[in-house]
């Protein structure tokens, strides 16, 4: 079995896609007028409009209502992220912060008030455990 992505459902597509633009540097493929996709190393980002909804079974998903799941990035460098998006964010959960397991992160809400989570192996243990997820 291979990861393929999460998805997250909107009412506004263009205004997620372009926020996930600016957080990862990535261009949204578009391959339908209702749905993008930021195709990053190691995951992929799907954005679906609300209107996709019924094709997965009526009421299956609600956009802006999700309190359960976090989207996060490893970036190289925690610290320069949050200077490069500190103006460009408008909920800020927690500045950079070192956490228990040994992560540099910061944590932002999307705009449609979604968790996003970038984080930085900054301890030896957490850049051991990572650096023993990398491909072969």
């Amino acid at each position: 079995m291979q990861f393929a992505s999460v998805r997250i459902i909107t009412d506004d597509l263009d205004r997620l896609i372009n926020f996930y633009e600016l957080v990862t540097g990535a261009v949204a493929e578009r391959p339908a007028p209702v749905f993008g996709e930021l195709v990053l190393p190691g995951a992929t980002l799907a954005i679906g409009h609300s209107d996709t909804v019924p094709l997965f079974g009526p009421g299956t998903a609600h956009a802006a209502d999700n309190h359960s799941v976090i989207v996060e990035f490893q970036v190289d460098d925690v610290e320069a992220e949050y200077e490069r998006l500190k103006a460009s964010i408008d909920t800020w959960v927690q500045e950079p912060t070192l956490l228990p397991w040994g992560n540099r992160s910061i944590l932002f809400r999307d705009p449609d008030g979604n968790l996003v989570n970038l984080y930085t192996p900054a301890t030896e243990e957490a850049i051991a455990r990572f650096a023993s997820r990398a491909p072969k």
